[in-house]
């Protein structure tokens, strides 16, 4: 199955980061949650949200890095003698501005044919919005202006953030779970086998569970989706975020489009069935669609108001 390069690059660097970390406590025997009646659990909650949070918050750390090296952004130049390039960089910095950011954002662009574009970075001063050529080559001014307006929207939410420490999250929840599993488990072996079963059904429950954590992750992803649309709605306009999102529904619709490449995390739009929807970070385009609607019908509305009035 193709899976676009950054279907799992927030999560997966996440669980591996989790699991590396794992094993280099166990490798030297860090285990203060132990003690000869067995398990603290108070000491464990507070281990594990230690390093759960530290585990989310160095993958938040490294994704405009990885960013650039999964997907071959190109650094736009704000200087650049490339009038298209330029007044790409142009649009986000005026977003940027009109959203009240103190630091402007990097912007970048990625070879791919596929119409898509994403925000990332530590922090709101330290940003990046990277769009696909696929895209640039595909929308006209309106439907970019909603795409850019809406990755902005994302960084001035502070959504990176936001969904770090949910992760965070999660994460303390994955490896208090598998080590309160993994030592009970423990417990049916032979003594000396005891440290060995225990670290091995540690790691492995810390992959499974890292997964369904995921669907938490994705569920609360949905939602900052919503909100996005909002935030890009007001920094452009309704109107064109509608256009955008219409434009996009009208490419996943082409035969070439991969549906299975649907679950992007921090792209714009994607199509997912079954369980996969579980796995989705993007609402529906219907969804958001509708709910843009209602926006540019109340727009609208005190637009006449105004005028009449």
């Amino acid at each position: 199955m193709k899976i676009a390069k950054r279907v799992f690059l927030f999560v997966a660097t996440n669980i591996l980061i989790i699991a590396t970390l794992s094993i280099v406590m166990s490798i030297f025997g860090i285990q203060p949650y132990l003690d000869a009646k067995g398990i603290n659990y108070q000491s464990l909650m507070i281990f594990c949200l230690l390093w759960g949070f530290g585990g989310a918050f160095i993958s938040l750390a490294l994704s405009r890095v990885m960013a650039k090296w999964m997907m071959g952004v190109k650094i736009i130049e704000p200087d650049t003698r490339d009038l298209e390039l330029s007044g790409l960089v142009l649009k986000v910095h005026g977003f940027a501005r009109k959203a009240r950011l103190e630091i402007m954002p990097q912007v970048g662009y990625y070879e791919a044919e596929d119409l898509n574009a994403f925000a990332t970075g530590p922090t709101k001063n330290r940003s990046l919005v990277a769009v696909s050529t696929g895209l640039l080559r595909n929308m006209n001014e309106s439907e970019l202006d909603g795409v850019l307006a809406h990755e902005v929207a994302h960084i001035a939410n502070g959504d990176m953030v936001t969904m770090t420490l949910v992760q965070g999250i999660v994460n303390a929840f994955v490896m208090f779970l598998a080590r309160v599993i993994g030592f009970f488990a423990s417990q049916f072996v032979a003594e000396e086998k005891r440290p060995i079963v225990q670290f091995g059904i540690v790691i492995a429950l810390e992959i499974a569970l890292g997964v369904l954590g995921m669907i938490v992750v994705s569920a609360f992803s949905r939602r900052r989706e919503y909100r996005a649309d909002g935030g890009g709605a007001s920094l452009s306009t309704p109107d064109n975020m509608i256009s955008a999102l219409e434009r996009l529904k009208v490419n996943l619709q082409l035969p070439q489009v991969d549906e299975q490449s649907a679950i992007a995390s921090l792209k714009i739009s994607g199509k997912a069935s079954g369980l996969l929807k579980l796995f989705a970070t993007h609402p529906n385009l219907d969804d958001r669609i509708a709910r843009l609607r209602i926006k540019q019908k109340t727009n609208h509305q005190n637009q006449r108001k105004m005028y009449h009035g």
